[in-house]
């Protein structure tokens, strides 16, 4: 693709006001995501005591350090000093981890206030830092299984396109078989044996996830390969290999691109639904499916586990959906 393409690409997706501010939206929660240690921490950026520079967020230190006898753990939040000690704390907007339990309610699950402003779960953890931390954890498992997928299906879609015949026939009837397992069910049997974790979770996602751009991709190799410019590499002599990645892979892109904001949102609502069942990822990890399923469990009496997690959920997946109807328009063969 080249660099006048892409600008013509780019200008298309722009026009699209919902698509280009939803990007711009979901770039902001991606950039809070990613840095949430430096959103939601009860570690400090970094402390002076008594003229000397600490940075707790980086390094662990001793309590003894502090003048603090009766402790393992350095607990910043509480620290009693004199001011003699010339101490200087700054901490992060949110002062929890996402395993923090703050003792100083009357309940678990605590409703919302000054010090847990979206509330607490069952566990007395803040709800807050748990979704942002949650987020996280699922654009990682999300982006991990799209690209995952998206290689073998690339890599099954243009072998089967470029060959055709005989190996294509086979292929189809092999996806065709694979398809027909009911994959969801066979990924929360093989996760119920093994011991679930958040790489598991990824490939076993991935190893059923790349059928559907597969067929893209064979759609595409079998239009591009009768092409004059296959005819002429084929003639000078070019090995099929580099005739597919090389020269027909760049022209056939248009699918994998359209597709792969939907395949991200597919993701996120998945390992939401694995959580939810009990399958996802294993506890204390933070996640947005566990704290829907405590949600569901104190529908009555915590109607913030419910409320806040969906809530994020739905304005992740909106966003998605809007920055693929955006791509999809940008990408669009009719206007050109």
């Amino acid at each position: 693709m080249s660099s006048a393409e892409t600008r013509r690409y780019f200008r298309a997706f722009r026009r699209r006001r919902s698509a280009y501010g939803s990007l711009i939206l979901f770039g902001l929660i991606f950039c809070i995501g990613m840095a949430a240690e430096l959103i939601a921490n009860n570690k400090p950026y970094f402390m002076m005591y008594r003229g000397k520079f600490y940075f707790p967020m980086i390094r662990t230190y001793h309590p003894a350090e502090f003048g603090v006898r009766d402790r393992i753990v350095m607990d910043y939040k509480t620290f009693q000093y004199r001011a003699s000690d010339r101490v200087v704390i700054l901490f992060p907007p949110i002062r929890w981890s996402p395993y923090e339990i703050n003792k100083n309610v009357p309940r678990f699950p605590a409703p919302p206030s000054r010090l847990n402003p979206l509330g607490t779960d069952d566990r007395g953890r803040d709800v807050l830092t748990r979704i942002i931390y949650g987020f996280r954890v699922s654009m990682l498992y999300a982006t991990c299984v799209w690209i995952l997928s998206y290689i073998l299906g690339i890599l099954f879609g243009s072998v089967q396109g470029y060959a055709g015949g005989r190996l294509d026939f086979i292929g189809q009837r092999i996806i065709e078989i694979y398809t027909a397992v009911p994959y969801f069910f066979l990924l929360i049997i093989l996760i119920a044996i093994f011991q679930p974790t958040i790489w598991l979770l990824i490939v076993l996602s991935s190893l059923f996830g790349w059928v559907g751009i597969s067929y893209y991709i064979r759609a595409e190799f079998l239009r591009l390969r009768k092409f004059e410019f296959v005819e002429a590499c084929r003639a000078l002599g070019m090995k099929p290999g580099k005739i597919i990645f090389r020269q027909i892979l760049p022209n056939a892109l248009n699918p994998v691109i359209t597709f792969s904001p939907f395949a991200v949102a597919g993701g996120i609502m998945g390992l939401a639904g694995l959580d939810f069942l009990g399958f996802g990822v294993p506890p204390p990890t933070a996640s947005w499916g566990e704290l829907l399923n405590q949600g569901k469990r104190h529908f009555t009496t915590a109607w913030w586990l419910a409320t806040f997690p969906s809530a994020a959920l739905f304005i992740t997946l909106s966003l998605l959906n809007l920055i693929g109807e955006g791509v999809r328009y940008a990408f669009d063969p009719k206007k050109y």
